[in-house]
């Protein structure tokens, strides 16, 4: 059977519910702020993670991370994704590395990641602070989800094309244009395959 809908409205899909419960109740907002902010924040997610792997070596390197760190931590073995163990892990500060969305972020965005919450809360209105703290909670939250759909058979070639699928093109605008032009940057310490290679190097 395939699924037509991309990885960001499938993960969206599923958080809705008690998952947005949670981070409503995390970040003091109402459920309506919280799924908006939500469905605002997997994209962004999502698209920096589809330039990182937009090149081969980058996709490898967060193959090989999500092997690492997060296959286990999907919960049930491998059995599925487990949304309300890994929700509950990151929120109580347990899982170590696999739940650490501060670190991860750093991974994903580089040095950036204040720019990304920034753009987050203008998108959505909160501030920067729980901006960033969103990220934080939903960064692992996403990691989990693609090792449980890639990981496994290990294929590099298909997260790529996935998650290329997921970042927006470089010349469209809005919201989507200020992610492509805040992580389309190689070569200036911005994020590309280098940091991503530092992602496996350094966990």
């Amino acid at each position: 059977m395939v699924n037509t809908n991309s990885l960001t409205e499938t993960l969206l899909s599923q958080l809705q519910g008690p998952g947005v419960q949670q981070v409503s109740r995390q970040l003091g907002l109402d459920q309506d702020q919280a799924s908006q902010a939500v469905t605002a924040a997997l994209p962004l997610l999502m698209g920096a993670l589809g330039r990182n792997a937009s090149q081969p070596q980058g996709a490898q390197s967060l193959l090989n991370a999500l092997q690492k760190d997060h296959l286990a931590g999907g919960g049930g073995g491998g059995g599925g994704f487990d949304l309300g163990s890994i929700l509950g892990a990151v929120l109580g500060g347990g899982g170590g590395s696999a739940t650490n969305g501060a670190g991860i972020l750093g991974h994903v965005f580089g040095g950036q990641t204040p720019q990304a919450a920034q753009a987050l809360g203008q998108q959505t209105g909160l501030d920067s602070g729980r901006s960033g703290q969103l990220l934080a909670i939903l960064a692992p939250i996403v990691m989990s989800f693609l090792a449980q759909r890639f990981a496994q058979q290990g294929n590099a070639g298909q997260l790529s094309q996935a998650l290329g699928q997921e970042a927006p093109p470089a010349g469209s605008g809005g919201f989507t244009g200020l992610l492509g032009g805040m992580l389309d940057q190689n070569g200036d310490g911005k994020t590309d395959v280098t940091d991503l290679i530092g992602f496996l190097g350094k966990r």
